[in-house]
Formats: structure tokens, sequence, C-alpha cells
């Protein structure tokens, strides 16, 4: 039984790539080319010597940073200090009726105080209540604000890292995401914080590792765009310095 069993499953690994041959083969002839049969030469793997000395300047990463974000659906500020951050912040709470914020609990944010400077939101800290349903009240929130870990110009992205106090809720999940980068944050090449991450090594590596290249966009088979389905609809890059 054993042997019949393994031949009839020879029998159909034959006829499985047999298929895949002839269906292959078929779209070879409608390209009206032959069919390739070898892998193709790799010169070089990873990124190339330029690539990785690449380089632009402290102004020229914030203003390709702005381009590139603003063309996938963001929006971008330019703020000198975190002052500007909460009057820019709390004038946006107040233009749309914000009742539900929730933050990262970073230090950085911690100076923001958005606890007082929004007078008409309840704000939360992440993972500062052991009672509280911290998905949930991520879910319902208008605003989400979040510290940048980096942030690259090339591809206009932000990256934000998980962590205790770090819940990816909160830039996945609330209606509008504020993500403050610090400018000396701000990198040319998306090589430079992956080299960060590979340095660290796998154990150390965080739960999660999120790049944000503007609103989220959803399309289906018919390019129907729609934005904001699984993540905030709208997103500002507040860049600080």
């Amino acid at each position: 039984m054993a042997d019949t069993h393994k031949e009839w499953l020879q029998q159909m690994e034959l006829q499985s790539q047999a298929k895949q041959k002839s269906f292959i083969d078929g779209i070879s002839a409608k390209l009206g080319r032959p069919r390739t049969e070898q892998p193709p030469v790799h010169p070089f793997r990873g990124a190339p010597d330029f690539w990785r000395t690449f380089e632009w300047t402290a102004e020229e990463r914030i203003e390709r940073f702005g381009a590139n974000f603003r063309a996938a659906g963001g929006y971008v500020e330019r703020l000198s200090d975190m002052d500007e951050v909460r009057r820019f912040i709390s004038d946006k709470a107040v233009e749309w009726s914000a009742k539900y914020v929730v933050r990262q609990g970073q230090p950085e944010l911690d100076e923001l105080n958005l606890e007082d400077a929004l007078e008409n939101a309840n704000v939360a800290v992440w993972n500062s209540s052991v009672d509280e349903e911290w998905k949930a009240r991520a879910a319902e929130a208008d605003f989400g604000v979040v510290l940048a870990d980096y942030a690259v110009a090339y591809t206009g992205s932000i990256t934000v890292l998980s962590s205790k106090n770090k819940g990816r809720s909160v830039s996945l999940l609330p209606t509008v995401l504020f993500a403050v980068i610090p400018a000396e944050r701000m990198r040319t090449r998306l090589g430079e914080p992956l080299q960060q991450f590979d340095a660290i090594g796998r154990e150390e590596l965080p739960a999660g590792i999120h790049f944000i290249s503007g609103p989220s966009r959803s399309a289906d088979i018919e390019n129907d765009l729609t934005i904001g389905v699984h993540g905030p609809g709208v997103v500002y890059a507040l860049i600080v310095g």
C-alpha cells in the first residue's frame, strides 16, 4: 500500500509539472519569445555602492520628504518647536470638534501637555491604565498622536516602532493621525533605518515596525480608490526644527 501511494504521489507530481510547463509555454508563445529556462544573472545583491553613499542635505531631506508625502495624499507642516506643535494640534481639534484623542506614552509627547491644551477633548495616553480597553479607545479616537522614530525623504515615509507605550493602534485606528517628526530623525534613504534594525539583531527588534506613507489607500481590481479604509484617512507629518 505504501509503495502504491508513493507511486501515486510521483504520478501526480509529474502531471502537475506537465501542466505548469504547458501553461508557461502558452504564455511564452503569446508573447512571441522563447521560454526562459535559466534564472537571470544578478551582477550584485542589495543596494549598489553608489546608493549606499547617496545623501541629501538636511534641508533637501525635509523638502523632498514634504513633496513625496504630499504626493501620496498626506499633509506636511514645518514647525519650529513643540509649542507650535501643541498649538497646531489644538487648533485642528477646535476646527474638527475632536472629542477623543489617544497618544503614545513618550517623554517628548508628554511635553506637549495636550491634556490641558485640548480643553474639550478627552486625551488618553496609551497603556497608562491596566483597566482600559486600549484598542477600543484608539478605534473611537478622532486624533492619534505619535512620535516618529525615523522619516525617509526618498520615499516620503514615516517609521514608527511599537513598544509597551507605543501601541501600533495609535497610528492605525484613529480617524486623523498626527506624526511628530524631529528634523534630526529625517533620513535620505530607506536603507538607513533598515540598517539600524539589522544592527540590533533579531532578538532586539520591536514587536512592530511600521512605515506610513500618507493616508490609508485601498483599491480593488476596478481601480476604485478609497481613502481611510485600513487606517487614518488624514495624516499630518509635523516636522519640528
